[in-house]
Parts: structure tokens; sequence; C-alpha cells
């Protein structure tokens, strides 16, 4: 079974063609990594990720808000194409970012709104392996100061890295490896290499 990558972004608000271009990026290194690329079948950045992803050859998985096809276009306004499978959760957006974050091995991170974060904080809280694209615009800069302030060990681990292709290969490198510790791993600033937190 392949690794399925989880990408979360802003769907909407304003979003800068160079943001756009490191969503595709994040992707194409998810497809040329052989992993399933799985978003909220929305528009934006993630949309911008499965584009990559799709162009590179990759499969991908939409988790939509939506009971149908009918209500995830013309309800919520979201893509049916280019993804290889989409599942209408009929549960709401608020309802599938759960099923959205259940749906990823691991979760990276770009840009982001406030959809984003309660995606964030459903990975944080069910300790995900976490990874954030740091300068990709919206509140993701933010998110490891925001784990900080919860002081809750949950198991978590949160890489940050500017670069699309170095997130998504030391993610993917530490999610292989099977490598969980505890939220304390990260929250003392010691354990930085590269650019990569974690």
């Amino acid at each position: 079974m392949k690794t399925q990558i989880g990408v979360m972004g802003s769907a909407g608000g304003l979003i800068t063609d160079d943001e756009l271009a490191l969503a595709r990026r994040i992707g194409t290194r998810i497809a040329e990594c052989d992993c399933i690329i799985v978003t909220g079948a929305c528009p934006g950045l993630p949309h911008a990720a499965v584009l990559g992803a799709h162009d590179a050859g990759g499969a991908s998985l939409g988790v939509s808000p939506a009971h149908s096809r009918e209500e995830h276009v013309r309800v919520f306004e979201s893509p049916l194409e280019p993804y290889s499978a989409i599942v209408f959760t009929g549960s709401g957006l608020m309802g599938r970012e759960v099923h959205n974050i259940h749906s990823s091995d691991f979760v990276l991170f770009l840009g982001g709104r406030s959809g984003t974060l309660g995606e964030f904080a459903i990975a944080y809280d069910e300790g995900k392996l976490i990874g954030v694209l740091r300068h990709s615009g919206g509140i993701s800069d933010q998110f490891e100061h925001i784990a900080s302030l919860v002081h809750k060990e949950t198991g978590a681990v949160i890489l940050e890295d500017d670069d699309p292709e170095r997130l998504v290969d030391a993610c993917l490198e530490r999610f292989q490896r099977g490598d969980r510790p505890s939220a304390m791993a990260f929250s003392d600033g010691k354990h930085r290499t590269d650019g990569v937190r974690g």
C-alpha cells in the first residue's frame, strides 16, 4: 500500500503565484516519491499541489465535504478533476477535516487560514507527523508557536523547511523510519538540522 500524504492549506483568499508554485512543487515531489496525495478536494493551494502531482503522473485522493459530485461542484465550488478518486463524506467543511487527517499517513501544511488551523489542531492532537512549509503565506509559519502554547504532549512531530522537495523528503524518511518521538522532542528548540525541525 502506498504512503498517503495529506496536503493542507489555503483554499481561498489572497494566494500569490509564488505560493501556488510552491504547492505545485510539493505535489510533484509527492508523485516522484510514488506516494498518493490527499487533500480536501478544494481549490487554492491544495488544488495546485494536486495539479503538480497529476502532471508528474501521480495518484490523488480528494476528501470532499459534499454528499455528491453535484453538491461538491455547485455548493462547495470545488473541482472534480484531475483527482484519481474522491470520497464524498457528506460531513461539511469542519467534519471533512477529521476524515482528511485520518486518511493521511502524515500531513504537510502550507499557507492556511482558519480551516487549515483546524486541520493542524486535529493532526497535532492525534500525534501525527506534521510538515510545515515555511514562508508559504497564511498562518503556517505560526504553527510551531501555536503548538508550544498548547503545553500538551501528543506524540506529534513537527518538521519545518522552506524548500518543498526537502520537506517532503524529510517527512517521508521520518515516516518510513517509524520514529515517533514525543512532542517534547521539538519543544525545546534543540533538534534543528539544515532548516528541518524535529
